[in-house]
């Protein structure tokens, strides 16, 4: 891996000014790709970042925000489609209208900028999607009712993606993170009664005992979007401490 590995090849990155989505756009541009962010707040961007400012529930400004891109850079091979919100709660707290705002940022988003992004991606000789996924798609969480049925829905839309791309040379996949140390995260642990005790417990469901960092999901989306993964499509990576497929027995005391 080295500067090279994405020379010549523009990403967008959604939700790419902060958290997790600014970790994979310093990544890429780290290794060579012109990298346009979309976000809400598109402002004070690294240098050499393209900002602009996208709404991902509006088709109209995903579309300008896209085409802005891919005009600016002369192209478009990579979308990371990345903007999200979470949600707290059992089917009993959230409203209609909040399960609506949810799925129309974390699902439709990204059926929005792939939709808009397709023209640009298929005349790519790299062309790759990666959405961020969670595990809350894969293992029932406490309280993330509205959240992981948003995400598991990420995981299928990713499945089929794969399924109706691939043969146009477009790969889809998607990352599962575990419980990431971000701004969303911090503001949940603050909120709590005891915000110590939270961290302690959310670091302890996962096996390897602490909270991911968005650096190691920016490497596992890298992986994914490079053109060295060429055979890579219709896969979800887990990153999450093994959360996922372990099961380690207590550490035992004396």
């Amino acid at each position: 891996m080295s500067a090279a590995e994405f020379s010549g090849l523009t990403a967008v990155v959604t939700g790419g000014a902060s958290g997790i989505g600014a970790a994979i756009a310093a990544l890429l541009q780290e290794r060579g790709a012109s990298v346009g962010v979309l976000d809400l707040n598109a402002e004070g961007l690294p240098a050499g970042q393209f900002g602009v400012r996208c709404d991902v529930s509006d088709d109209a400004s995903v579309r300008a925000a896209v085409s802005a891109v891919a005009e600016h850079f002369g192209g478009l091979d990579i979308v990371i489609n990345n903007a999200g919100i979470g949600a707290q709660g059992t089917i009993e707290d959230n409203s209609d209208e909040e399960w609506h705002r949810v799925w129309d940022i974390n699902v439709l988003g990204m059926v929005r900028v792939s939709r808009a992004a397709l023209p640009w991606l298929r005349k790519s000789s790299a062309a790759a999607i990666v959405n961020t996924c969670s595990i809350a798609a894969t293992a029932g969480l406490p309280q993330r009712a509205l959240y992981g049925a948003s995400k598991g829905a990420v995981l299928s839309l990713t499945l089929s993606m794969a399924a109706d791309h691939l043969r146009e040379g477009i790969r889809v996949n998607c990352v599962n993170p575990g419980t990431a140390d971000t701004p969303w995260v911090g503001r949940l642990l603050d909120s709590a009664t005891d915000p110590q005790a939270e961290r302690a417990a959310l670091e302890a469901r996962q096996p390897h005992g602490r909270l991911v960092s968005a650096q190691e999901v920016a490497a596992a989306v890298a992986y994914l979007a490079s053109p060295l993964a060429g055979s890579t499509s219709g896969t979800s990576l887990a990153v999450d401490g093994g959360m996922q497929g372990l099961r380690l027995r207590p550490i035992a005391t004396s």
